[in-house]
């Protein structure tokens, strides 16, 4: 897959791509219902002899359009969204930088800038995505700004247990703890890239050793609680569990990020500073505050066989 970084105004002509079928979104979570957009696009491509793209953007439009806001968590930060269209068999990709500069563009300049210059031959979207200032143009009037250059498809609604599969939602089943859900919705488990760094060390002095994961700052967490997870480590997956939280037990003020800490099951190699992806499975409980080190420890080995009872039947 090329990937093409595209920076507004751009210098690129039509003679410099093949016919495309373009998928166009922005498509956090890469999730089942983006899925459908993506595979209409490869498919109507295959129909007509087309190459096959998507177009996305960089950052987060409420980052340059609100100045309330200064970052945005993602659920699939930009490095792990290229790699999930990369694995769909997409031939290019198109990553617009946003500005306020891009956002001002006319629907019609945006048709005609980044799609008919870059040889678009057909355009997939889904039913209510927009584009242009203010998101003014919508999917039925796109012949009207294509004169009838390009095909259109549009993708309906996306729906799971009858409502909308969106992004919104799946941050909110996210947040709220259900991983499984999440999992539903993206169409595969939720996980996270970080590093493992020096923590408390408590656990082990605990007889429950832990990876202090600091993850990527651009994704989103799941909401506090014990869970169930699998860790990739040194290119093999082990099962584990994992605290997202504040330690309340140890710990009276709250800090602004939650700590993921995850006790690998059977593993007793020394990892500080490794690479590694956490994959959430289930949700074991709520975090709480014990009233001494002996209900934790107590709680903890509940919480261990638990999850060594859940992985048997994984």
């Amino acid at each position: 897959m090329q990937i093409i970084k595209i920076h507004h105004p751009h210098t690129f002509k039509g003679d410099e791509f093949p016919p495309l079928a373009i998928a166009l979104g922005y498509f956090d979570g890469v999730h089942t219902g983006h899925r459908q957009v993506i595979q209409t696009a490869i498919e109507a491509g295959k129909e007509k002899g087309l190459q096959t793209a998507v177009m996305t953007f960089d950052p987060h439009p409420s980052v340059i359009l609100n100045k309330e806001v200064k970052h945005v968590r993602q659920l699939t930060p930009m490095n792990e969204k290229v790699a999930l269209i990369e694995q769909m068999g997409i031939d290019y990709l198109f990553i617009v930088h946003f500005t306020k500069e891009f956002a001002s563009l006319s629907p019609e300049a945006f048709v005609k800038e980044y799609l008919i210059s870059l040889n678009v031959k057909h355009i997939v979207a889904g039913f209510d995505y927009t584009y242009g200032h203010r998101g003014k143009g919508t999917m039925e009037d796109l012949p009207m700004y294509t004169h009838g250059q390009i095909a259109q498809t549009i993708v309906s609604k996306q729906e799971l247990d009858s409502e909308k599969i969106s992004s919104t939602r799946i941050r909110k089943e996210l947040i709220s703890g259900n991983v499984e859900e999440t999992a539903r919705l993206l169409g595969r488990p939720f996980n996270v890239k970080g590093q493992v760094v020096d923590g408390e060390k408590r656990g082990r002095l605990l007889g429950f050793p832990t990876a202090n994961v600091e993850v990527d700052p651009d994704y989103y967490l799941p909401g506090v609680g014990v869970y169930c997870v699998r860790m990739l480590v040194k290119g093999a997956w082990h099962n584990g569990i994992c605290n997202v939280g504040y330690k309340p037990t140890f710990h009276s003020e709250k800090e602004e990020i939650p700590t993921v800490e995850v006790h690998l099951l059977d593993f007793e190699d020394h990892i500080y500073g490794e690479e590694v992806t956490v994959k959430w499975c289930t949700r074991i409980r709520d975090e709480k505050k014990f009233d001494g080190l002996d209900a934790l420890i107590a709680q903890l080995e509940r919480d261990k066989r638990f999850a060594a009872e859940y992985f048997e039947n994984f």
